[in-house]
């Protein structure tokens, strides 16, 4: 009988894990993207309206961060190269998003949010690059430098610490091109999209 609780336990997580959303099937076309979960587009325009950051812009980072794994961690560190010793930063979710800056954004957003959340991290995302661009100058649209200030904070940014990173700066180039691609491909669906959006709406 003592058994009961653990078992009861390890069904609670194990349904829990099971109602995470799983990554998109084709994450290199973002209008497949959103075709197999329209709630995302929902969310991404919703994010675009709040904070005017493209989707396209959020979704390339969001890519890079996570490869759309809800409950996504950073890689674990080692210790003498052998031995495991937690993991190498305090990152977590759809947004790789950490403890201080998802604190500052929901007291930003008057409300608590979750980063294992698809809506919340997008917004995240969207939040992020508007206040980039409100401190540092860098357009939202500036995949490749908004993401720069996503990945080394925006003290690190202006502290120009990517410099000694030149894998960083091969990253944030991978991230540009990735938006470029998904803007190109967004174009072609956006009408598409809105349609079956307002057509949810109105149902």
């Amino acid at each position: 009988m003592k058994s009961l609780p653990a078992v009861s336990l390890a069904l609670c997580l194990a349904t829990l894990t099971g109602c995470m959303t799983a990554p998109p099937k084709d994450q290199g076309n973002l209008c497949s993207i959103y075709r197999q979960y329209p709630a995302w587009y929902k969310d991404s325009v919703a994010m675009e309206s709040k904070w005017g950051t493209p989707p396209h812009i959020a979704m390339a980072i969001m890519k890079q961060e996570s490869s759309f794994v809800a409950d996504a961690l950073p890689p674990r560190a080692y210790l003498l190269w052998v031995i495991p010793w937690g993991r190498v930063s305090p990152s977590y979710g759809y947004a790789q998003a950490q403890p201080p800056a998802w604190s500052d954004f929901e007291r930003s957003m008057g409300s608590s949010g979750s980063r294992d959340d698809f809506g919340d991290a997008i917004m995240f995302i969207g939040w992020y690059a508007a206040g980039t661009q409100q401190q540092l100058g860098i357009s939202k649209w500036d995949a490749y430098n908004q993401y720069l200030a996503y990945h080394e904070g925006r003290g690190g940014f202006s502290r120009n610490t990517y410099r000694a990173k030149p894998w960083l700066m091969q990253v944030a180039r991978k991230v540009d091109q990735q938006a470029k691609t998904y803007g190109a491909q967004l174009n072609q669906c956006r009408g598409e999209l809105e349609r079956e959006r307002r057509s949810f709406w109105f149902f």
